[in-house]
């Protein structure tokens, strides 16, 4: 197998400063993509670029406007972008009647208006230039079964697995797939605040049949393949990463 499947394509990755979005970001770089990652704040999208070699990108996923203007700066300093890992997300965990409207905001915009916005700015530029490209959206197994104290962030994931079907139809014929990953719990930042309560650790643990949690590995593996050319007869798709959890 090619042990370089990227190379010559050009990546951004959202949210790619830590956790899954880093993990995501350095394996596209170890398949020889050229990888930009993006962050909303200055200082840590200039620490990014440098560990990749490439251009800070500062951008608000929520914003159309910050979209239109940082895509259109990305795509002048980089030459083109063809890879586009959606990965930025936040979770608000906590029972549904204490969630605010605040909160619901915040995750539905972050989690699923920032990917559609982003994904459809950059969509444009693809169609016009007739340019192949490749789309992988950071879902979640909360898209697709129950969890507690998760209604708005299952209900933002779910939400983007369906985003995913619609925007991979309409494009087939551009030649731009589109894809999802829906990972179990996976040991990140985000999720600290449910796995590091032993009892709730215990219990979720229980849940998943191969008997542990992800590591950001495990998911940056799956998305490296489905946007590389071993991949190209699969859009639509949402390859789900949950250790079994969802089988029953």
């Amino acid at each position: 197998m090619n042990s370089a499947p990227l190379t010559g394509r050009t990546a951004l990755v959202t949210g790619a400063s830590r956790g899954l979005g880093l993990a995501i970001a350095d394996s596209l770089a170890a398949a020889g993509a050229t990888v930009h990652g993006s962050s909303r704040d200055r200082e840590t999208a200039e620490t990014i670029a440098e560990r990749f070699g490439t251009s800070p990108v500062v951008l608000e996923a929520r914003s159309a406007e910050s979209v239109r203007s940082g895509v259109a700066a990305l795509l002048e300093q980089s030459g083109g972008i063809d890879l586009l890992v959606n990965n930025a997300g936040v979770n608000v965990p906590r029972p549904a009647v204490e969630l605010t409207e605040a909160d619901w905001d915040d995750v539905l915009d972050t989690n699923l208006k920032g990917a559609f916005l982003l994904t459809t700015e950059l969509a444009r530029h693809w169609i016009r230039t007739g340019t192949p490209a490749a789309v992988v959206n950071v879902a979640s197994q909360a898209g697709l079964v129950a969890i507690e104290e998760r209604a708005a962030y299952g209900a933002s994931k779910a939400g983007l697995i369906h985003l995913t079907k619609v925007l991979a139809l309409e494009w087939a014929d551009q030649r731009i797939r589109v894809n999802a990953v829906a990972p179990t719990f996976v040991r990140t930042e985000l999720t600290a605040s449910t796995l590091d309560r032993p009892d709730r650790a215990a219990e979720l643990l229980g849940r998943i049949p191969v008997g542990r949690f992800g590591e950001p590995e495990d998911i940056a593996g799956a998305v490296t393949f489905l946007l590389g050319d071993a991949a190209a007869m699969i859009t639509g798709e949402t390859l789900v990463i949950d250790g079994g959890y969802t089988i029953r």
